[in-house]
């Protein structure tokens, strides 16, 4: 299978992989973007582009459609939008890209959230002629929730008002006006044509008043985003690796493990950690891999850890640094995106998923909804699809839930459907401490994000 080869102009910057992120309005040219940027950075397969011009040509298309290339479900081309998240894997031969191209339309934006939530940049697409809508405002909503590092708008369509220097402006003026009330004090908007390619890849002649750098160069700029590496340790436990049968070679037969993955920090035997909700103290005796022991293990990495002490330890535990251990709460404040059909209402009982640990919950209290046209709180009854809010929550059982604001790992939580299994909300805890140093929610609605 032959690939068009790798341009030879090469991209100065950051090395190392950059997750990404699109989101925007239906039409707005998400698909198309991603298209145009994995074919002007050469990054499509030959027999690939071939097929998507065939299917172009029968469609009547004079051109390549370029959302072909990443509209990959049926009803996605049938339908010409974007219903799943579509990941695509792109290099510009300096450094490595993962795009997550997340649906438009209003009913997805729970996919939206999903692609998101792991991205270190979010690229928000408008349409030049119709400027910031509702559905722009809750993306930029979403990635300030989410705390996603980069914020890039990308203001498309820009050939259709033959380049204008003032319509982008009056855009780019609305864009900075709610980024700025979303507490995003720093945003970059490009003036694009997808379809045409201007400054996705390649700087424009068409747009010779932008004095800023194509798309491709600008995320060639960017850092990732900070590692958890110098963060206090957590390990979330995901399986038990318990003493085999004797069948087994006799030298495994003993051994017992904690298989997860480590969220944050550094740990190395002799550490002494903290296994949560117990509060039991030990130290760690091995870190290994399925072919080697480890002198380290550091954020991201997958391993089994092995204790010096036999402590009955479960999935869902946490295995924490002992000089800075979070602690296991009951009550829990937090900012929600309601991705179900069915409203949340107060007293609604639902589980409560974080890290691999799930526990029976009940929403004590909705404080109130972000509106998104102003910015504002507003009282509600319920929380309907797509709102974003400010929720309590009282578990029926103590879990090492974090402040969002300091882990994103240990401060992020799905609500799950106890009848359905469906997942309800994404949510990002809000703690803080009172005079007796325990963690108790904020009773009052701060929209600071």
């Amino acid at each position: 299978m032959s690939q068009i080869p790798l341009p030879t102009r090469t991209i100065a910057g950051p090395t190392g992989l950059l997750r990404l992120a699109t989101a925007g309005s239906v039409d707005d040219g998400k698909s198309t973007l991603v298209g145009r940027l994995l074919h002007d950075s050469k990054n499509v397969l030959a027999d690939q582009w071939d097929a998507v011009e065939r299917v172009s040509r029968e469609r009547g298309f004079t051109g390549a459609d370029l959302a072909l290339l990443t509209d990959g479900l049926r009803a996605e081309r049938e339908q010409g939008i974007t219903i799943d998240v579509a990941y695509r894997y792109f290099s510009t031969g300096t450094r490595n890209f993962v795009l997550a191209d997340c649906p438009g339309h209003v009913q997805y934006t729970r996919n939206t959230v999903t692609g998101a939530s792991t991205s270190d940049v979010i690229i928000v697409l408008i349409d030049v002629r119709t400027g910031v809508v509702e559905q722009t405002r809750r993306h930029l909503a979403v990635a300030a929730l989410l705390r996603v590092p980069h914020v890039i708008v990308v203001v498309n369509k820009i050939d259709l008002v033959n380049h204008d220097r003032g319509r982008f402006a009056e855009v780019d003026a609305q864009v900075r006006q709610f980024c700025d009330g979303l507490g995003i004090h720093q945003v970059h908007t490009l003036p694009v044509s997808a379809l045409n390619g201007d400054n996705v890849v390649e700087k424009s002649d068409n747009t010779s008043w932008y004095e800023g750098p194509s798309l491709l160069e600008l995320l060639g700029t960017l850092e990732p985003a900070i590692t958890d590496a110098d963060a206090p340790f957590r390990f979330s436990v995901q399986y038990v690796l318990r003493p085999q049968s004797a069948a087994i070679d006799q030298a495994h037969v003993e051994y017992r493990g904690l298989a997860g993955r480590v969220e944050s920090g550094t740990v190395r035997p002799g550490d002494e950690v903290v296994v949560l909700p117990s509060g039991r103290r030990t130290r760690i005796a091995g870190i290994d891999t399925a072919t080697a022991e480890l002198e380290s293990a550091g954020a991201g990495q997958s391993v089994a850890l092995r204790l010096a002490d036999d402590l009955d330890v479960a999935r869902g535990d946490v295995v924490a640094g002992a000089e800075e251990p979070p602690e296991a709460v009951r009550e829990v404040d937090a900012m929600v995106c309601w991705l179900a059909e069915v409203p949340l209402r107060s007293r609604q009982r639902v589980l409560f998923k974080h890290g691999s640990r799930t526990v029976p919950a009940i929403v004590t209290d909705l404080h109130g909804r972000l509106e998104l046209s102003t910015l504002e709180p507003e009282t509600a009854d319920a929380f309907d699809l797509n709102d974003i809010g400010r929720i309590s929550i009282r578990l029926s059982q103590p879990v090492p839930v974090e402040d969002y604001g300091k882990s994103r790992s240990g401060g992020s939580f799905i609500l799950i459907d106890p009848q359905s299994g469906g997942t309800l909300a994404a949510g990002m805890a809000k703690l803080e401490k009172n005079g007796s140093g325990v963690a108790v929610p904020k009773l009052t609605i701060e929209w600071e994000i």
